[in-house]
């Protein structure tokens, strides 16, 4: 063979498996949706994993939001969205908490997601690399609350750290010479505990971003109290992302240490969502879905997984300033000139009527013809 035709042949292959495993590295995402236990609002497949599109996933969360799907979704994509969702379309949730994670291998979500103390799960494949698109009406119908938007000044203290030890069960041993630089107890399976400690910079990259994850999802539960006495009722979401699966690898390997802030991280949105179904309390107990994704192999500044598109509506003072058609303006002017005619006209009648009765009691009793004609006056 000629060796110029092997090298083609030899770089052509090695170019073929290269695009084959980036393919199924990038590929390898999935979304778990974490159906109420007082309710049902998904068809479980617990037996085998469902595959849908993005677009498909997101119509899934437009339509759990209370929406309609978008109008561009194909009959077979429909189709799916039946085989998924529960056949009552009268009874959707209307509130989702959507978590994405990064560095978390499918396996392990599905499995930790499967062994948490929430109710049951629909996993769901996605075909594609691209992002889920996620319609949504105007703003005055939903209500978005970003679990990673903290202030400027905002920062994890010790006694968060504590408080959300205590919260799962665990403990925080503060240390008395500086601040965040203590040691993090956190319960996992077999009676185990996961030890993070907060000197390392992975550690307490995990442990300060799941805090914050879990105190902002705990203000977006007192923003749904605000709204339940209000005469709105929009439909709520809860989005973020959380990277601290990511740091530990980073700094541990995907084995152990890993493994264990995995499973903390499910433990502790599940814990987290089952608050959330008790907030919604009465006739909406209950009314909460919670949807974890995961992504492939995703870097720290990579895009979210997750796009919102939000349509505007324009305002009143936007369709005043909208021109007129053609159409539109002759019709004015015609209306115009016919109430402008009318107005002198009956201008012009009301001053010959004055003018009329004016003359008629001035005048002299023997110029009216009409009243003294057969009258002769010498």
């Amino acid at each position: 063979m000629d060796p110029q035709r092997a090298y083609s042949l030899s770089l052509l292959f090695i170019l073929s498996l290269l695009s084959l495993h980036s393919k199924v590295i990038y590929g390898d995402s999935s979304v778990l949706f974490l159906d109420s236990p007082t309710r049902q609002y998904l068809r479980l497949s617990s037996d085998q994993t469902v595959s849908l599109s993005p677009s498909e996933i997101g119509a899934t969360a437009s339509v759990l939001l209370g929406f309609a799907p978008p109008s561009t979704l194909s009959a077979e994509s429909s189709s799916k969205l039946n085989e998924v969702l529960a056949p009552n379309p009268f009874d959707r949730p209307g509130a989702l908490l959507m978590v994405e994670v990064t560095g978390a291998e499918d396996a392990q979500l599905v499995g930790r997601s499967d062994k948490s103390p929430s109710s049951s799960t629909l996993k769901i494949k996605v075909e594609g690399t691209e992002r889920v698109d996620i319609q949504l009406p105007g703003e005055d119908e939903i209500s978005m609350v970003s679990l990673n938007e903290v202030s400027s000044n905002a920062e994890c203290s010790d006694k968060e750290l504590s408080d959300y030890a205590s919260w799962l069960g665990g403990s925080y041993a503060e240390d008395a010479s500086q601040s965040l630089n203590g040691e993090l107890l956190i319960p996992i399976s077999n009676g185990a505990f996961m030890r993070l400690h907060m000197s390392e910079r992975a550690d307490r990259e995990f442990a300060t971003s799941l805090v914050m994850l879990i105190n902002n999802m705990k203000k977006a539960m007192e923003l749904h109290r605000v709204l339940t006495k209000s005469e709105r009722n929009p439909a709520e979401l809860m989005t973020g992302r959380f990277d601290g699966i990511k740091a530990l690898q980073d700094r541990y390997g995907r084995e152990g240490i890993a493994q264990n802030g995995m499973e903390v991280f499910v433990n502790s949105i599940s814990k987290m969502l089952d608050s959330l179904q008790e907030a919604y309390h009465g006739p909406l107990a209950g009314k909460i879905v919670g949807v974890i994704a995961h992504r492939g192999l995703v870097d720290a500044e990579q895009e979210n997984m997750f796009h919102f598109t939000v349509n505007t509506r324009s305002s009143a003072r936007s369709l005043q300033q909208t021109k007129l058609s053609p159409e539109k303006i002759i019709i004015a002017e015609i209306a115009f000139v016919r109430i402008t005619l009318a107005w002198i006209t009956g201008i012009i009648l009301l001053i010959a009527t004055i003018l009329g009765i004016y003359f008629l009691l001035n005048m002299s009793i023997t110029k009216d013809t009409l009243l003294y004609s057969n009258v002769k006056l010498d």
